[in-house]
């Protein structure tokens, strides 16, 4: 029987190992799959990337023998270091401070990012990209390109590529581009943002087929474009990390960033007020933060007396990370509250699911990781507002916990696994246009 032939696809995309971070982890899972689905990937990355979070443990995952194309890119966070470096590297690791606490000069830089870099700071690796990767499309036939943002302007190499060639082309959203919560705080003047939406509705008019990873986001780009748009979220895989144990104190580990918008106030005075009302909780009580924590956090924390409490972890590998998921006794989920955020579903999510650790997720009303978590039975969600409700499930899992039984008992995952996920997106590549 002859074997069929491996459709080529390359895969444009700017976060790769060693980059560290939720953005990378999409298609480094998705390119170590999509060979057993017949689907041979080609990777095109920046040659000299200025990543904000480096992981180098992950530079391990990477297929062998997967063909790697680098370009060098030009990018401005370098010069923007020299007239203010902790300001420039907040922003490039997207932490923003809040309007009343913004420095001068971040109020500044924020202004020049979000006004003369359109539609992101990367904007200048388009034309050499556009001007290698043609050649090398036409060289070696490769008919179905991916693009993956953000950064945004990764989708004007694919919207270019696809103008000048005619190739398949998929558009990866990661995240929403107009309607991402910190548009709105990079200063935009009423030209660029008619810019943002005519270049975001081009892409989506122009690509063969559009990836989301939210069903919110689905719904939002359906009033913009009449292309095929696929749901595909992200997930976990299967990872070997060594046997640990649980946390000998009643833990709440939150595993990633934890940034100034996300400030869940509601939860510090649930735990003050347990802290307060229990002495024997005291000694008993921990709290992990294992990533970039903001200052904002920090001082919180230390108004509600909670940073006696707190271990800062920072940042550590994704290796390291999933350990500190597994030996948690509850895992905490933080989004912004906010109508934009309803549709993100952070990365990590999936992992917290396959730790067989409880989640405490607080967010929006109506989010989709509020749909996830309660399909999935994998812990409990609340609102801004339900201080009796987050006060009671945390109680009540504090006592589990003292009678050696608080467990998660989750159904349904495995449509969540990175190689089930990865089948998906073969599907939409093998497909003609």
């Amino acid at each position: 029987m002859t074997k069929m032939k491996k459709k080529k696809a390359l895969i444009i995309t700017y976060y790769w190992p060693p980059a560290g971070g939720p953005g990378v982890q999409r298609w480094l899972k998705f390119v170590k799959y999509l060979r057993d689905f017949n689907v041979e990937p080609i990777v095109y990355i920046p040659e000299n990337p200025s990543y904000p979070i480096v992981d180098e443990s992950l530079v391990k995952e990477i297929p062998k023998e997967i063909t790697i194309l680098k370009q060098p890119i030009k990018e401005p966070y370098g010069v923007a270091s020299v007239l203010a470096k902790k300001s420039s590297q907040n922003i490039s690791k997207g932490i923003i401070h809040r309007p009343q606490s913004q420095t001068f000069i971040e109020k500044i830089l924020l202004f020049i990012r979000g006004n003369f870099f359109i539609p992101d700071a990367r904007k200048n690796w388009v034309k050499p990209s556009v001007e290698y990767l043609s050649k090398y499309i036409s060289d070696n036939n490769i008919e179905t390109i991916i693009t993956t943002g953000p950064p945004h302007s990764l989708h004007l190499i694919g919207l270019q590529l696809k103008q000048q060639l005619g190739v398949k082309w998929l558009a990866d959203f990661r995240d929403p581009w107009t309607s991402i919560g910190y548009h709105k705080q990079l200063k935009l003047t009423k030209s660029s943002i008619k810019k943002h939406k005519q270049l975001e509705r081009q892409v989506l008019q122009e690509a063969d087929q559009v990836i989301v990873t939210s069903f919110r986001t689905d719904k939002e780009f359906q009033k913009i474009t009449k292309k095929p748009i696929t749901v595909i979220t992200n997930g976990y895989d299967t990872e070997s990390t060594e046997k640990v144990t649980l946390d000998s104190k009643f833990s709440l580990s939150h595993i990633g960033s934890l940034l100034s918008e996300r400030n869940p106030e509601i939860l510090w005075r649930v735990l003050a007020d347990i802290k307060r009302e229990n002495k024997v909780f005291q000694s008993q009580f921990q709290l992990n933060l294992v990533g970039t924590v903001s200052q904002e956090i920090l001082e919180s924390l230390e108004k509600y007396n909670l940073f006696q409490f707190v271990n800062l972890v920072g940042y550590v590998s994704h290796k390291k990370a999933i350990a500190y998921q597994r030996k948690a006794q509850l895992l905490l989920l933080i989004g912004i509250d906010s109508e934009e955020t309803k549709c993100i579903i952070p990365g990590k999510l999936f992992e917290y699911m396959v730790s067989n650790r409880p989640i405490i997720a607080i967010g929006p009303e109506d989010s989709d990781v509020e749909q996830i978590i309660k399909e999935t039975n994998t812990g409990s969600y609340f609102n801004y507002s339900d201080y009796d409700k987050l006060k009671a499930v945390i109680l009540e899992s504090y006592k589990a916990f003292n009678n050696n039984n608080l467990q998660s008992h989750p159904i349904g995952l495995q449509q969540y696994s990175r190689r089930e996920l990865t089948k998906q997106l073969a599907m939409l590549i093998e497909k003609s246009k």
